[in-house]
């Protein structure tokens, strides 16, 4: 490496940075990877726990957690996506022992209507919907349902995204969206009295 590494390193992609971790443990780039997602997992994390303190040791042990797994990174999906599914995953994981609570998985079997593709006009119609609104009421959905709406519009990420995360078949993912929008909409209307078009 010349004198100017660090310039260097930070146009490497995620994969060869993690793979250079693998291969060294090198704790320059562990902070380069730290640097780059240090920020998106303590806003995915404070959007779940609301308190700033709690959602620093979210990110702290999330990214501790990305680190001790970071051989069982395949590179099957973006670097990226992998990231979003433990951190996600982690969040949930903590909701759940500290409301000491068990969530059970939704099951979708008296839905199977086929959704075929995404309606536009619909999605766009969640999109417009005032934004204090929508995170207020998406605090009275269950996790799963929050999460799967903070992935689709607060990240755009795509349906083949969510559905790596998940683990799920591309219409499975779409009947969940379509099934969390369907309570936020029923929210919707009986809290502010008023259907958005």
């Amino acid at each position: 490496m010349g004198t100017s590494y660090n310039i260097n390193l930070q146009n490497l992609t995620d994969e060869e940075i993690v793979n250079e971790i693998r291969l060294s443990n090198s704790k320059k780039y562990i902070e380069i990877l730290y640097d780059r997602y240090a920020n998106k997992i303590y806003r995915r994390a404070i959007s779940f726990v609301k308190e700033s303190s709690v959602a620093q040791d979210l990110t702290h042990d999330v990214f501790m957690k990305i680190l001790l797994n970071l051989g069982s990174f395949k590179g099957k999906s973006k670097f990226s996506t992998w990231v979003y599914s433990i951190t996600y995953n982690y969040c949930i994981d903590f909701l759940r022992k500290k409301q000491k609570e068990r969530i059970q998985a939704n099951t979708y079997s008296s839905e199977t209507q086929d959704l075929g593709e995404e309606d536009a006009e619909e999605f766009e119609s969640l999109r417009q919907m005032k934004v204090e609104r929508l995170l207020e009421l998406l605090e009275k959905v269950s996790p799963h349902d929050k999460m799967i709406l903070l992935m689709k519009y607060q990240d755009n990420m795509s349906i083949k995204d969510i559905q790596k995360v998940f683990d799920i078949s591309e219409s499975a993912v779409k009947m969940r969206i379509n099934r969390a929008k369907g309570k936020i909409k029923k929210l919707y209307k009986n809290e502010y009295n008023e259907q958005y078009k």
